[in-house]
């Protein structure tokens, strides 16, 4: 039977790499965009010893997308993601808001390798990421406040692919 590599340390840290070379170095202005295979979306690729990484997401401020891993080309582990912006935040706060976004994605914990850490503060921003489960399956619910009002969502989940 074949090792399980989604569930190896090496595995995270790759997770962990490929999201700080991608969309929270930057978004869609980073490095690792490439041509977008669908129509409408934005694409961010990372390749590191026979892995590769690869985020399609559409939309800008409401979006949706997909992280997938390959293995040797095959799909090894899987998250979906949706949200964004609320009708609290105001154009002035978006950039803002953005900042505060790719610091807490930059600050992904190596033992949860979805999203941001637990809480992450830009003041007057808060991020907050709730997530239940393991690298094998998981869920979770990050958020941006300002003084307890919400200004961004984003549900997420996954995990490893057989």
């Amino acid at each position: 039977m074949m090792e399980d590599p989604v569930s190896s340390p090496s595995f995270a840290r790759f997770l962990v790499d490929a999201k700080m070379r991608t969309y929270a170095s930057g978004g869609g202005d980073s490095s690792c965009a490439v041509p977008a295979v669908l129509a409408w979306s934005h694409q961010l690729e990372y390749r590191s010893e026979g892995l590769l990484y690869r985020d399609i997401y559409f939309g800008q401020a409401h979006f949706a997308g997909q992280e997938v891993v390959y293995l040797n080309e095959r799909p090894v582990w899987s998250m979906c993601y949706a949200g964004g912006w609320t009708e609290r935040l105001s154009d002035e706060e978006v950039p803002a808001v953005a900042v505060v976004l790719q610091s807490a994605l930059r600050a992904v914990p190596i033992g949860v390798p979805f999203r941001g850490p637990a809480s992450h503060a830009v003041e007057p921003y808060v991020y907050l990421n709730e997530v239940t489960g393991g690298i094998r399956r998981f869920r979770g619910l990050e958020r941006i406040e300002r003084e307890g009002v919400v200004l961004y969502e984003l549900s997420y989940s996954g995990g490893g692919l057989d």
